[in-house]
């Protein structure tokens, strides 16, 4: 970490995001579209970023980082995502205490109480993937953030460490895994995942649980995925599962009463669905009062 800063305070962050453009785009002429610049000034930032570091970054024919430019890359995206997060957080500072709330969260982390918690207007709601949450609220796009997944009981998630934030449990509850109704084991009291080594799950990163953490703590590598769903919709989720095309892992509030599923509660591993609140800096107005409210009761009160 002291590298990247020191990194950081040794080049331009405007030549760096130059670079990272042109780098992503493969392209000096679609960067300079992207960023507002001339394609020559483009060109004059590359040059003044390898004549500072004394190495090629860029080939230009096709336009491909070289060795060191990808190693810069690697330090590029942290630097630049701590750069936002700074200018984000003196701004929240600086601005009027009463401007309205913008929450990013997860599908499953808005459950009941965090619904009943929410201001009656001014409130922005954004629907995101889990890792895209931590960089909305550090770069200021939101002004909370409520991410979630699957845990030991009390274990914090496992988040990516993109800025300085601040977190707190905020709700854990049971899992349960959702079957057809006619499935053999639908009538079950409870399930192991070591009963549903030959099952077909699905993976619905954005909509459902994450099963990578259900494949971690398997210790059979029995988590097989039959169908991929990208969208948010927890609807579709429940009727894919419904239809038979594979299993999936919900909180037990959003499993039960779901038309044609039978929800068994997961029993082994001994897993929760865990809900964190993500901050940055001072909170004022909306999303200090819905922050105070969200962690009162603690985690064991969702």
């Amino acid at each position: 970490m002291l590298m990247e800063w020191g990194m950081l305070v040794a080049m331009d962050p405007h030549l760096l995001r130059t670079y990272v453009t042109v780098a992503r785009l493969a392209s000096f002429s679609e960067a300079a579209r992207e960023l507002g610049y001339t394609q020559s000034a483009v060109s004059q930032h590359i040059a003044a970023l390898e004549q500072d570091l004394g190495a090629a970054l860029l080939t230009r024919r096709p336009v491909t980082p070289t060795t060191a430019g990808e190693r810069l890359l690697e330090h590029a995206g942290p630097l630049l995502l701590r750069l936002d997060a700074a200018r984000a957080d003196v701004v929240r500072m600086a601005s009027a205490p009463e401007h309205g709330l913008t929450l990013a969260a997860t599908p499953t982390a808005l459950g009941p109480r965090v619904l009943a918690a929410l201001p009656a207007a001014g409130v922005t709601l954004r629907a995101l993937a889990r890792d895209d949450i931590p960089v909305a609220v550090a770069t200021g796009a939101a002004d909370l953030g409520l991410v979630d997944g699957l845990a030991a009981p009390s274990d914090p998630l496992r988040l990516p460490d993109v800025a300085p934030l601040n977190t707190c449990g905020v709700g854990e509850e049971p899992v349960c895994v959702l079957l057809p109704e006619g499935h053999p084991l639908a009538r079950r009291p409870g399930l192991r995942l070591a009963d549903l080594v030959d099952a077909r799950w699905l993976d619905a990163p954005g909509a459902g649980l994450p099963l990578d953490r259900l494949r971690a703590t398997s210790g059979t590598g029995a988590v097989r995925t039959a169908l991929r769903y990208e969208g948010t919709d927890l609807r579709t989720l429940t009727t894919l599962a419904a239809a038979g095309h594979g299993l999936t892992v919900l909180p037990r509030g959003f499993a039960t009463g779901v038309p044609g599923v039978a929800a068994v509660p997961l029993v082994e591993p001994r897993v929760v669905h865990r809900t964190e609140l993500l901050s940055g800096g001072a909170l004022r107005g909306a999303a200090a009062v819905l922050a105070r409210q969200l962690t009162a009761a603690g985690p064991e009160g969702a």
